[in-house]
């Protein structure tokens, strides 16, 4: 079979070296360009630890990635909001597919793109074209179309996918939800900071970006979208001593006439045939040692009655309507590369999973 030529600039942070692994095995691509200024004239294999021909290659600087790019069918951009502002436009017209893993294309309103990065978007007509890439909410056909994906961020990732089908469903009230997520370190990108240092970080537990973190707005886009009006949210980040993994806990309230047995059909209906949706029995067993490693994402809940609770356990102790949903994901796969893959497939039709079902965690 004739492999298609792929790009991944912005190669050396986190999400693209993982970027860089998953196309180095996927069966219809052939990674033919890798672009890093901090890892410029050295091999694949050296610094992602990647063998055979895609190990061979060696980083490009970025200043001639879309130059260079423009021999390749498609480009996943690892690469900062300012930096993507600038090589989207460049790579379209060579003719390209681009999957962006930053935010510079997810936010449909400019405005909430002003107040969410600190910029001006140049090009708000591919604001309004840009596909936000979340396959399992309905998006895959006009992923299929597109020629730019937004790739979802990671806490937004996180949380779409646990709430948005109960808000489409009306399942839930109308008083807004509340998303308390917890990511490792390396969602804070690769950078070199004292507050990111293993001393600074190991044994500790704290929130950050209070109030003003700049995922809230496409997680409060999602959650609109789903529902057909404006919901109210309230968004925490927490950083774990972990490397990987994202667990969010998302409260909402659930409508007036509908029960956490109906937010389990809704779930269950809906991710019944999704490849990388885990629903869990319950809200206790959600793991990231489940999902670590993998483009899966796991969920369970559990909700707040007079009698049983949603898996015919014991009677809640929390107050009636009550709902919690907990989702996990790996921040840098189906948060981040993985997922950009998974779009990358959609895509170029293949097939979805195509890369991504080998991928596996290490738990035990």
């Amino acid at each position: 079979m004739d492999r298609t030529p792929i790009a991944v600039l912005g190669a050396s942070g986190y999400s693209g070296i993982e970027a860089t692994r998953i196309l180095a095995q996927h069966p219809r691509a052939e990674l033919r360009v890798v672009a890093s200024d901090r890892w410029q004239g050295e091999t694949v294999e050296k610094r992602a630890g990647v063998r055979g021909p895609a190990g061979r290659l060696r980083y490009a600087p970025q200043d001639r990635a879309a130059e260079l790019a423009r021999e390749c069918a498609a480009a996943l951009l690892c690469t900062p909001v300012d930096a993507s502002l600038q090589l989207v436009p460049a790579l379209l017209a060579a003719g390209l597919k681009v999957v962006d893993l930053s935010g510079a294309f997810r936010l449909a309103d400019a405005r909430a793109f002003r107040a969410a990065y600190g910029l001006e978007h140049p090009r708000p007509d591919l604001l309004a074209e840009s596909v936000y890439g979340l396959p399992e909410l309905g998006a895959r056909e006009a992923i299929g179309r597109a020629r730019l994906v937004a790739n979802p961020g990671c806490y937004p990732t996180a949380a779409a996918l646990a709430v948005a089908p109960l808000l489409r469903a009306g399942v839930l009230a109308s008083e807004g939800v509340i998303v308390d997520a917890a990511s490792g370190t390396t969602g804070a990108g690769r950078k070199a900071t004292e507050e990111m240092s293993f001393t600074e970080v190991m044994d500790d537990f704290r929130a950050y970006r209070v109030l003003r973190h700049q995922h809230t707005p496409e997680i409060s886009q999602a959650f609109s979208r789903a529902a057909g009006r404006e919901v109210p949210l309230t968004f925490t980040a927490h950083l774990l001593p972990l490397r990987r993994g994202i667990l969010a806990t998302c409260y909402a309230r659930l409508a007036e006439d509908k029960t956490a047995a109906d937010a389990v059909t809704v779930l269950s209906h809906i991710y019944a045939a999704e490849p990388f949706l885990d629903l869990a029995a319950s809200a206790d067993e959600v793991s990231l040692k489940a999902v670590v490693g993998t483009n899966r994402c796991q969920i369970g809940l559990a909700g707040a009655a007079d009698g049983p609770d949603a898996s015919g356990g014991h009677h809640s102790m929390a107050s009636p309507g009550r709902l919690v949903v907990i989702s996990a994901i790996d921040n840098l796969v189906k948060g981040a590369a993985g997922q950009a893959v998974q779009n990358l497939n959609l895509a170029l039709g293949w097939p979805e999973t195509s890369g991504l079902d080998t991928l596996r965690g290490f738990n035990p």
